[in-house]
């Protein structure tokens, strides 16, 4: 089957799906593959529950006479269906990626684009080769902007995303030690991460560039581009106010926009909307409202205060940039301070040296205490009686119940697998 025949069935329910957990009327059910499942098998249910199509790779499923029909890939079908739609919307679509800041980065565009626009972004973490299909085909015609965010943990996958979603406007929010195993080091990601620009570049599109950031500066010298900064000659001007409390605040024209998100790192991420939002023509008090109207609750620089004590939750994931950067912002924090840190995946044969070197880093901030959890953690060398080891969460909570906590600060950050968000008697 031909995907202009899907698309047209598309164009009537305007609904996909690949789990059968979420059929509704008339959707298309697509039979994707995993090393765990296979979708074709649950085809001919999709149709049973009221799909009007289902799509499949293999061909003792398919049956026409059940509108369940047979093409060479699902995934890629599923991809191609995706970029059809992308082009019968005639909206403009903001593309981006980076080692550390994503969401961040997205949740603030989305929020200051809002101000003024129908606006659709990636939901969660939907940002794979799956994820960005499913959302680019969520998007509804009445929609005015697109905010699609790309994950990658190789090279070519940036490439891949950026041809399905075909951004006109594209950020990478920096360069950072994540997915280094994947990647094949810091300059593969370099390499992996700048597939984005390769894209810009061909296609005449823009870039958002923080120009406080020489490597971006570099890469971008030959791309149309709409740079920020608070410390070079940029198109658009923010200032960094220093810490008055946790939360980050910045002064661009002649507001103060104060933000609920701790950490100088997110300027870049702050300063990023604000330099989207004066492109595409969004006054500066609407900006000033998207901005400090967003609260992050996703366990990315979330502040949670208790009756006696704060948390900063910080918990998504973590790479040795944004480990670095999580660790300097908290030692800044006035009263005691206590860090739960856990393993950081995906490093390869850096995994040792840069669990080493957190480590050490921790030492050097002089925290009142040091939790560290998890096993690449473990193998690390340490003398500091500050220093409690702890082979995974549950442990760890085991020896919470005779132990609490009673620091006025404590920091919660590791890789998603770690699971320390579920943390309880913290």
């Amino acid at each position: 089957m031909k995907t202009a025949e899907i698309f047209d069935q598309f164009l009537k329910s305007k609904i996909v799906t690949t789990d059968t957990r979420n059929i509704s009327q008339n959707c298309i059910f697509f039979a994707l593959k995993g090393a765990n499942f296979n979708g074709n098998t649950f085809a001919q249910e999709a149709i049973n529950q009221g799909a009007a199509m289902a799509i499949v790779d293999e061909k003792e499923f398919e049956n026409t006479s059940q509108n369940i029909f047979l093409v060479n890939d699902a995934l890629e079908t599923l991809q191609d269906l995706a970029r059809t739609y992308r082009n019968y919307l005639k909206i403009p679509f903001i593309g981006l990626t980076g080692s550390n800041g994503k969401t961040t980065t997205k949740e603030l565009i989305s929020a200051v684009l809002k101000e003024k626009f129908k606006t659709h972004y990636t939901f969660g973490n939907l940002n794979n080769h799956i994820g960005v299909p499913l959302t680019i085909l969520s998007i509804s015609e009445d929609t005015e902007m697109a905010v699609i965010e790309m994950g990658a943990n190789h090279q070519k996958e940036i490439e891949l995303l950026a041809s399905i979603s075909q951004p006109d406007y594209g950020y990478i929010t920096n360069f950072g030690k994540a997915h280094l195993e994947g990647f094949g080091g810091i300059e593969g990601v370099i390499k992996g991460k700048s597939e984005l620009y390769d894209f810009l570049r061909a296609n005449n599109r823009t870039a958002f560039v923080n120009f406080n950031d020489p490597i971006q500066v570099e890469k971008t010298e030959d791309i149309n581009r709409i740079t920020f900064s608070d410390q070079h000659n940029a198109n658009v001007q923010i200032e960094l106010i220093e810490n008055e409390t946790e939360y980050l605040a910045v002064k661009y024209q002649d507001l103060k926009i104060q933000s609920h998100l701790t950490g100088n790192y997110n300027f870049s991420n702050i300063s990023c909307a604000i330099a989207i939002g004066e492109h595409f023509g969004i006054d500066a008090k609407s900006i000033q409202n998207g901005i400090e109207n967003y609260f992050p609750s996703n366990n990315r620089s979330q502040i949670i205060n208790k009756e006696n004590y704060k948390i900063v939750m910080d918990a998504y994931n973590a790479n040795p940039s944004s480990m670095e950067a999580s660790l300097n912002n908290f030692a800044k924090f006035e009263g005691s301070k206590t860090i739960i840190i856990g393993d950081m995946f995906e490093l390869g044969e850096e995994s040792k040296a840069e669990h080493q070197r957190i480590l050490d880093l921790a030492e050097s901030l002089d925290f009142d205490q040091i939790f560290i959890l998890g096993h690449n953690f473990g193998e690390t060398i340490t003398n500091n009686p500050k220093v409690q080891k702890f082979e995974n969460r549950v442990a760890f909570e085991e020896c919470l119940k005779e132990n609490p906590i009673k620091t006025q600060n404590i920091l919660i950050k590791g890789s998603h697998g770690m699971r320390l968000d579920l943390l309880e008697n913290i």
